[in-house]
């Protein structure tokens, strides 16, 4: 049985399903539970967007409030996933990474590799990314590249509720540390999710529009904006397929080339910034591995090299629009367009 669920409600619903089948499940994070000593459970208010709302009079004191301090509720929360335990901490956003990064990527990543594949950390650091929340630069950031560098993890980037069910508990099942990023201004986006627990494999994409003249490869927010331009294309002859790779490491190759060889056409679309992006590394392993398939170079689709501005006018104007990705698949198929 399906309903509609909120984005920001399939997180609390994932977290909930696997802390009641699994007691070593535990949530920690930064206002996580949030007034839990006044009296009232509507004081508990569940992290700075109220995602853990309810959690905490559910499970108790699985649900912890930690310090200020990134560096030492990640590290404890790596540490206790290396001794048995299933933590999932939650870094309010991804741009407070910097704060904790070595316990991530010099520890967490490497210690089945370091230890002859015998360790195990099964951890999962969920964080808000992106931009468009009137948040600043210091808020905003999408760093989802930054974490897909790094070998070892599992990066995961849901567009919807169906997906983010799914996949955060495929994520806190699995064996190794996965950083889960959830994109602040999709929480309120509500689509049909079952009511009984699922998961879906990483490394498997969705293709969430079919099409013959182009293939758009994303993530996260920008499927929504891709399938937009999708439509606008659509009412001038052209069918492009979208892409959702759902994860970032590891990745779906398979999909994205087999796509790209029906189309003859690439727009990589990422809402990071152009250098070393995610539309980047598409763009490559494409004109690496089927560059014969080509019909014209491909297309990136990114925010500028600069950071987030707090100006609402120029956000808008640093989120890749739907307007800006339908103007790249045009520059791939300007040909076609002028014979038709």
């Amino acid at each position: 049985m399906a309903r509609k669920l909120s984005y920001k409600m399939a997180v609390n619903e994932a977290l909930d399903l696997e802390m009641t089948r699994d007691p070593t499940v535990i949530l920690m994070g930064e206002d996580i539970v949030g007034g839990a000593g006044a009296p009232g459970e509507d004081d508990a208010w569940g992290g700075v967007l109220g995602v853990t709302k309810g959690l905490y009079a559910k499970h108790g004191a699985r649900v912890m409030d930690t310090p200020l301090s990134e560096s030492a509720y990640v590290g404890a929360a790596i540490g206790a996933a290396a001794c048995g335990m299933r933590p999932v901490a939650e870094l309010m956003f991804i741009d407070f990474i910097g704060c904790c990064f070595d316990e991530i990527f010099n520890q967490a990543a490497k210690f089945r590799y370091m230890f002859g594949g015998k360790a195990e950390t099964p951890v999962v650091i969920r964080a808000m990314i992106g931009a468009g929340y009137r948040a600043a630069a210091q808020h905003s950031q999408m760093l989802t590249p930054l974490v897909t560098h790094i070998p070892g993890l599992k990066v995961v980037c849901p567009s919807n509720a169906y997906d983010v069910k799914g996949l955060l508990i495929q994520s806190i099942r699995d064996n190794d540390p996965v950083i889960f990023c959830e994109h602040k201004n999709l929480y309120s986006h509500e689509v049909d999710v079952p009511v009984e627990s699922y998961t879906i494999p990483f490394g498997e994409a969705a293709i969430v529009r079919e099409g013959k003249d182009a293939t758009i490869v994303t993530y996260g927010l920008m499927v929504h904006r891709s399938l937009d331009a999708a439509e606008k294309l659509a009412k001038e002859g052209v069918e492009v397929e979208v892409i959702d790779l759902r994860t970032l490491s590891p990745i779906d190759w398979d999909t994205v080339i087999e796509s790209v060889e029906k189309t003859g056409r690439l727009i990589a679309v990422d809402e990071a910034h152009p250098r070393c992006s995610i539309a980047c590394d598409v763009s490559a392993f494409v004109a690496q591995h089927a560059f014969g398939a080509l019909k014209s170079a491909p297309q990136m689709v990114t925010a500028p090299h600069s950071p987030v501005p707090f100006s609402p006018t120029l956000e808008d104007i640093y989120i890749p629009t739907a307007d800006a990705i339908a103007a790249a698949v045009r520059k791939t198929i300007v040909h076609k367009m002028a014979a038709a």
